[in-house]
């Protein structure tokens, strides 16, 4: 399977094919607007301005299945996490990232990554998936590690490209 051959939708349910991100480095996470973990959208939303010059994407899909952190439709997340959290990057769909209903995306990032021996589970909102230019994956952080934590990796990532 090829990363750029999936597809996701934004929040209006218009498609989007990762193709559009081809020769970009992507930092892929799950999000929810009701987690503890939420503050981490100021983070990832710096990451996003400081680094979208030079060739980084962020894209987050929103998920439910921790918990119900994510109760919203797609329009209101969508707002929510402008007026609340200043996010401007890519939002998608609300997606699952776990069990039969896992988005494609997800059951890619998760087989070329897997997390321990026995599980390659999401472990909860804001887990974070790094992809270089190539459509690669190649790093995979727990849903704790701050985006500035991540900095280092993605200027090498985006050194790559």
């Amino acid at each position: 399977m090829n990363f750029y051959k999936l597809e996701a939708n934004k929040p209006n349910g218009e498609k989007v094919s990762m193709d559009t991100y081809k020769g970009k480095t992507i930092l892929l996470v799950n999000t929810a607007t009701k987690c503890g973990l939420t503050p981490q959208f100021k983070g990832l939303e710096e990451l996003h301005k400081t680094y979208a010059e030079r060739g980084l994407v962020v894209l987050g899909f929103p998920c439910n299945q921790f918990l119900g952190q994510e109760p919203l439709n797609n329009k209101d997340m969508e707002e929510t996490c402008l007026i609340n959290h200043g996010v401007t990057f890519q939002l998608m769909e609300k997606i699952d990232v776990n069990g039969s209903k896992t988005h494609p995306i997800y059951k890619f990032l998760k087989n070329k990554l897997r997390s321990g021996i026995f599980s390659n589970r999401i472990k909860w909102n804001f887990e974070k998936f790094l992809i270089d230019s190539t459509g690669k994956p190649i790093k995979r952080f727990s849903p704790k590690t701050k985006p500035q934590s991540m900095e280092g990796e993605i200027i090498k990532a985006l050194k790559n490209v």
